[in-house]
């Protein structure tokens, strides 16, 4: 141990004649504490709902989105079996998108997805997030009315609220693509039996998506065999990007192939501004625990100029005389920023595990708060946290290294 360190570590512990001194010393350290669990427990909260929301999206969007210029893909077997050939692709299936109209006690507009049952479980987790019904249930017709069967659809949990629906009961679906009659053009027209309820917990889903057979889908818009494109699951969802780029290098033109992560960037992208305006902010707390530092050395300073005086008259040199301050401020701040970690994971875990601030579900969609710690935010808030207590000793260090010892000892 260097004697800087030593006399550091004496200075900061050690009985002050002016106790209002160490007790500002003692301030600055639960300043960096307080700062630093602030810090530690928004970004978790923050990083839980990114989270959070990141698995309800992919909940109901794949990985990887294939359409066509063209507007629809014919061959679309053909192109499910070379996109199965590319590195990290899981699966893939095709889908159906349009935009409808539907009708039961109320009415609202929707987007209708026709989807392959078999194969749609196995990219988007639609039945994971199924809360009545089973995907199953689409390609079967449940009920018969008047001796005729009914094609099955799974309604978005808030988009039967609209329309008034439940299990059970039948929704009228119109489609703005007309058919050719002998009085001109009508538009189209199915009933449908509601045959389950998804929740995604995202309203922006649940109140628009209502799912159907892909065949029934193909008859009702008489599309015939085509499809609106593919969704794609790959292993790891942070590669998709590029496996989205090599899908879209293998398949060519009139292909457009898109990532999950392009699909909802400007959403991510404002999550991200967020958390880095959270960090400025609470930044700020260490930041004025940092002027208590540069009171408490300056004070010290000017209380421990004789020792100064004397450490200079026995050989200390300019650049140790620093040094003792320089450490002094960085143990105020490597004590608060341990103590701020220690809080601020404590109190993460007992929100992670008890659960005990509650939300409106009808507002976000969750019940308790997300909390999710990274090792990169803790290793950037101890950093930071360190480095904001060492620039505050800048200017006490420099003027204790510049006492005159026979001026500090002229009196005494």
């Amino acid at each position: 141990m260097s004697f800087e360190f030593f006399i550091s570590f004496r200075y900061l512990l050690a009985k002050r004649r002016q106790t209002f001194v160490s007790l500002i010393s003692f301030i600055s350290i639960a300043g960096v504490a307080v700062g630093v669990t602030a810090l530690i427990v928004v970004l978790a909260v923050m990083n839980g709902f990114q989270s959070d929301l990141r698995q309800r999206i992919l909940g109901v969007t794949s990985h990887v989105n294939i359409t066509s210029y063209a507007g629809s893909i014919s061959d679309y077997k053909e192109v499910i079996a070379k996109v199965d050939k590319q590195k990290g692709v899981v699966d893939a299936t095709p889908y159906i998108y349009a935009p409808v109209m539907m009708s039961a006690t109320r009415s609202s507009g929707a987007i209708l997805y026709g989807i392959d049952p078999l194969s749609a479980s196995k990219v988007i987790k639609l039945q994971h997030n199924l809360i009545e019904g089973n995907l199953a249930d689409l390609s079967e017709s449940l009920t018969k009315k008047k001796g005729k069967p009914y094609p099955g659809i799974i309604l978005g949990s808030q988009l039967a609220e609209s329309l008034g629906v439940s299990v059970g009961g039948f929704v009228t679906i119109i489609s703005p693509t007309g058919r050719l009659t002998p009085m001109g053009e009508a538009p189209r027209s199915e009933l449908f039996e509601v045959v389950g309820l998804v929740s995604s917990g995202m309203y922006d889903y649940d109140s628009t998506l209502a799912y159907i057979d892909l065949p029934a889908a193909q008859q009702f818009l008489g599309i015939g065999k085509t499809v609106t494109g593919l969704q794609v699951r790959v292993k790891d969802i942070y590669e998709a990007g590029a496996i989205a780029k090599a899908i879209k290098k293998s398949l060519g033109y009139p292909f457009y192939v898109t990532d999950w992560i392009k699909m909802n960037g400007n959403f991510f992208a404002a999550l991200k501004l967020e958390k880095t305006v959270m960090f400025v902010i609470l930044t700020l707390i260490i930041l004025v625990a940092s002027f208590n530092i540069v009171s408490s050395l300056t004070m010290l300073v000017m209380e421990k100029g004789r020792d100064i005086a004397i450490l200079k008259a026995m050989g200390a040199t300019t650049a140790s005389i620093r040094k003792i301050f320089v450490l002094e401020g960085f143990l105020i701040g490597a004590c608060g920023t341990v103590l701020g970690l220690l809080g601020g994971s404590l109190l993460c875990g007992l929100l992670k595990r008890y659960k005990f601030i509650d939300l409106p579900q009808q507002v976000y969609h969750i019940a308790t708060l997300p909390v999710k710690m990274e090792a990169s935010d803790l290793a950037v808030i101890a950093l930071s946290a360190i480095c904001i207590s060492l620039i505050a000793t800048l200017y006490p260090s420099h003027k204790a290294a510049g006492l005159d010892p026979a001026e500090a000892l002229k009196y005494e």
